[in-house]
Parts: structure tokens; C-alpha cells; sequence
């Protein structure tokens, strides 16, 4: 099947936020994802009204399970943002069926049967959102068995048949260009939804509204007034019993590639034509092709690697990365980076971002920092590198926040950086919703503006690609830093050599 990446020009999905009957197919249904992020997410999004009357779930994984409906509901008592209603829970749950799926072209058309057979109970109308929460090397066999039993095909009726795919999409280049070959051999592109739950949270989606929706910032938002930017991703956790695949992907690919490229590419990305998901996400890969890429050459002053040591996190003394479970003791995986990269275009030429991203940092910190230029002539003295800063938090405590000078009260012409503070939870009352809650509610619209096109994760591993080549060919050692730190000393020693410093988040 050929991919395209245009759609119809016609009004965004997200102008009307009903969603038609479907079901929802989730398979890997007893795994840590279903059970922690995606049946929360659906509860929520019934007690919110957002699921249709005509609604059901069905459960695939390879072995039968007749605790499912339980170990859910045991998911949904401790991971909920809000508490379980035993009556709203009975009433959403009517219905919900489990299939094992031994992955024979037999238990497909079972399963096939079986969703003919919901559709007819539940008045689904044969629309089916095929959710693989699946380890990537099972993800062919999948679509291979979805396809044998025609369930990639749309009803002649207009129903639709889409996939949810969760990263990681590849492990370089060839992986991800592999992936989406096999992909679109069963689905078309725009049936396609590649998930990165980043791309769910408020104060992400929020990007887009604060720059083309009020007029006092986005004239700021140039090379002419931003003199830097910086991305931080960070957290407290180590490998968390995930040695093996850690050693495999590292920061950079389990973190870097993905998520941080996202908040990248929303921070710089030009004001689309529309809201329509391909104006949108056509601006998004803009940005990745106009990245400069990191050589051989300019990899020595332009990346940091460092892996953690033992240290102390929230009081408690933690092991190194090479003590670990799972991890070789001559490891030479990164779990901190920090990238010096540039935009190749007229609006952030000269214009650094500074993008690091790491484990067993103080704590867990995910923001998008604007650092503007200082004022043309210093009247006053200024005591902090930090002040005239924007700082977008991500997580935790998602919000914005506006960091300017005053003058300290007194005869002296003191001068102190404060803060305006927005934060969701305090000015709606409570906190919004889940990542995935969004992101399951728009592949049920069929709006893809939220999620990841082939060509763009494809450009993104090019660029990763590249960066992997240079350090290859590097005898830049690995740094250490200590657990508990926010990284290497090489990491200031990059910025230092700029004029410039990491932001010390304060909260």
C-alpha cells in the first residue's frame, strides 16, 4: 500500500470532538502499559462523557487470562488521576471481552468473529482502533495476522481501521524505514497513528496556542530577541530493572529521538496555514531537515556522554549504571546527553539549542527554557543569567513561567529576578488530563495532529544516525557524573565555552 501524507483540506477532526462507535482492540492487554496508562485513560475519558454509548474494549494476548477484568480495575484503583466509581467502572466495562491470540492466521479470524460478533452486540459499527502495546519485534506479526484476517480493511460502510503504534519506531534509520515499509504493506498512512505521549500534555499542546495565539509573544520568538534556548529532560529514576534494553537503546534513542526532538520541534516550528494535522506536522519535519547536522568535526565541542555513578537520590543511596541489573560492567551506554544543535533557517540562525536529557538527575524536570538577549545597554547591574528567561514545564506541575527583574525595595538600585507563574492545577482547579487520555480520545477522531508521520520519524533517525557516526569515530571519553547531580562537568564546560550556563530549575 502506498503512503501519502496529505489528507483532505477540510476542517480539523478537532473542530468536533464526538466520537463514533468503535472498539477498541488492545493488544498486549496485560501488560504494564494497559494496565498503568491506557484503561485509566479510558475511565477517565468516561467519566468525562468523551466515549460513545455504542463503546467496547476487547483484550488480545497470546495466553488465556480469566483475572483480566480484575487486574484491570486493580490498574485503574492506583493509577487513575481520579478515584475508581465502582458503578461508573461496571458501566463501562458491560461488555468487555478478552480473545487469546496464539498469533496463527486461525486465531485471527477467531478474533475477526469475535469483533463481528461485538459490533453486533454492542452497535460498534464495525469502526475498530487496533492499539499494539507490544514489544516492536512482535509488531509484523501482528499486522501480518490482522491482515490475513482482512481486519486492516475499512468497512464498505464508511467504518475505519486504525493502528496505534508506540515507540520506539526503529532503532536507527534502515529499522525505522523497515518499520514503516511493513506498516503501510497493511495500512495506509493516514490510518496510522504513532504515539509519543509527550505530544499529549497540556502545556505541549499549549505550545502552539502561546505563540500563534497571543500577539505579545510570538514577534519575540526569533533570532532578533531569543538568544538561546534550552530543553531539559530529565529524571530521578535509574534503568529500573530495564538493564538489558537499556544498554541496547541509550538516552539518545530512548529519549533524545523521540520525545526532546518533539519539544524541539514545536518550540521552532513555523506558524502552519492551518489546523489541519498535515499543515501542522509538515512544519514539524521543516524543522528536523533544517537541523544542522553533528560530524566528526564538530561532535568534540558540540555533544557531552556521561553515564551515572553511584550517588544519592531523595536521601537514598543508589548503585552506578554499571552495577546495575543487566548492564555490562565495561558499559559504554550514555544515560545523560547534552547536544549543542542549530536551526539552518531565517528565523533561528545563530541561535544555539541546548538540549540535555538524563537519569538519576535531582529529580524529574521536563521544561522548554527561552533565554533572551540581554538589553543593549546595562543601566542597571544585574545579579542573576537567568532573569528575562520563559520557561515552559512540561512536567511535573505543568505551566508557564515568565522571569523578569525588579528593583528590590530600598535606596540602593538592587536589582532580583521574579517570577509570573501560571500552572493548570491553581487556575482550573485541578490538574489536566492524562497524556494518554488526549492521545486515545483523537485516535478515536481520526486526528493524527497529535502524533508522529513516517517521514518525520525517518528524518529524526537520519539525524541521530549522523550523531551516532560521529561518536563512533570519537575518542571523546565517556564522562561520569554522580547520581543526584544534574550531569558532568562537561556538560557546564559546553556552555562555558559559549559565555553561557545551564538554567538551575528552582520549581
Amino acid at each position: 500500500m502506498i503512503p501519502s501524507h496529505t489528507q483532505p483540506s477540510g476542517p480539523s477532526p478537532r473542530q468536533s470532538r464526538t466520537v463514533d462507535p468503535c472498539t477498541v482492540v488492545i493488544f498486549g492487554a496485560t501488560g504494564d502499559l494497559t494496565r498503568r496508562k491506557l484503561v485509566p485513560a479510558l475511565y477517565n475519558l468516561s467519566l468525562d462523557g468523551l466515549l460513545p454509548s455504542s463503546f467496547a474494549v476487547v483484550g488480545v494476548a497470546r495466553a488465556p487470562v480469566d483475572t483480566i477484568l480484575d487486574d484491570l480495575r486493580g490498574g485503574v484503583e492506583v493509577h487513575s488521576r481520579r478515584e475508581l466509581d465502582p458503578v461508573r467502572w461496571a458501566e463501562l466495562t458491560t461488555g468487555w471481552s478478552y480473545v487469546p491470540v496464539s498469533g496463527d492466521p486461525e486465531s485471527y479470524r477467531r478474533l475477526a468473529a469475535h469483533l463481528a460478533e461485538v459490533d453486533r452486540t454492542r452497535g460498534t459499527s464495525g469502526n475498530r482502533l487496533f492499539y499494539l502495546s507490544v514489544p516492536p519485534s512482535a509488531v509484523p506479526a501482528v499486522l501480518d495476522g490482522l491482515a490475513s484476517a482482512g481486519l486492516n480493511q475499512p468497512g464498505t460502510d464508511g467504518s475505519y481501521a486504525r493502528v496505534v503504534l508506540e515507540k520506539p519506531i526503529g532503532h536507527d534509520l534502515a529499522s525505522a524505514i523497515e518499520l514503516n515499509r511493513v506498516v503501510h504493506r497493511v495500512f495506509h498512512e493516514r490510518e496510522v497513528f504513532r504515539i509519543d505521549h509527550y505530544l499529549g500534555k497540556e502545556t505541549v499542546q499549549n505550545l502552539l496556542v502561546f505563540r500563534f495565539g497571543n500577539a505579545i509573544f510570538e514577534p519575540l520568538w526569533n533570532q532578533k530577541y531569543v538568544d538561546h534556548v534550552q530543553i531539559t529532560v530529565g529524571e530521578p529514576l535509574g534503568v529500573e530493572g530495564r538493564g538489558a534494553y537499556f544498554e541496547e537503546a541509550g538516552i539518545t534513542r530512548d529519549i533524545v529521538q523521540n520525545h526532546a526532538f518533539q519539544l524541539v520541534c514545536l518550540t521552532a516550528m513555523e506558524p502552519p496555514a492551518s489546523l489541519v494535522p498535515t499543515a501542522i506536522r509538515n512544519e514539524k519535519v521543516k524543522v528536523l531537515q533544517a537541523l544542522r547536522p553533528i560530524d566528526a568535526a564538530t561532535n568534540g565541542a558540540s555533544t557531552v556522554r556521561a553515564q551515572y555513578g553511584a550517588g544519592v537520590i531523595e536521601g537514598h543511596e543508589v548503585p552506578g549504571y554499571r552495577d546495575e541489573p543487566g548492564v555490562s560492567s565495561d558499559s559504554r551506554t550514555e544515560t545523560f546527553v547534552a547536544l549543542r544543535m542549530h536551526i539552518d533557517n531565517w528565523r533561528w540562525a545563530g541561535v544555539p539549542f541546548y538540549v540535555r536529557a538524563g537519569k538519576r538527575l535531582p529529580r524529574r524536570l521536563t521544561e522548554v527554557a527561552l533565554r533572551f538577549r540581554d538589553v543593549p545597554h546595562r543601566l542597571f547591574r544585574q545579579d542573576t543569567p537567568e532573569a528575562n528567561t520563559l520557561v515552559l514545564r512540561i512536567q511535573p506541575d505543568e505551566g508557564i513561567k515568565l522571569q523578569f527583574d525588579v528593583k528590590v525595595p530600598g535606596t540602593s538600585p538592587r536589582m532580583k529576578p521574579v517570577d509570573m507563574d501560571f500552572r493548570y492545577g491553581q487556575t482550573f482547579g485541578a490538574q489536566p488530563p492524562e497524556a494518554y487520555e488526549r492521545l486515545l480520545l483523537d485516535a478515536m477522531l481520526g486526528d493524527s495532529t497529535l502524533f508522529i508521520r513516517s517521514d518525520e520519524v525517518e528524518t529524526a533517525w537520519g539525524y541521530v544516525d549522523r550523531l551516532f557516526e560521529a561518536w563512533s569515530t570519537s575518542d571523546q571519553p565517556l564522562a561520569e557524573y554522580s547520581a543526584g547531580s544534574w550531569g558532568p562537568a562537561e556538560a557546564e564546560v559546553m556552555l562555558a565555552r559559549d559565555g553561557r550556563t545551564w538554567r538551575r530549575p528552582r520549581g
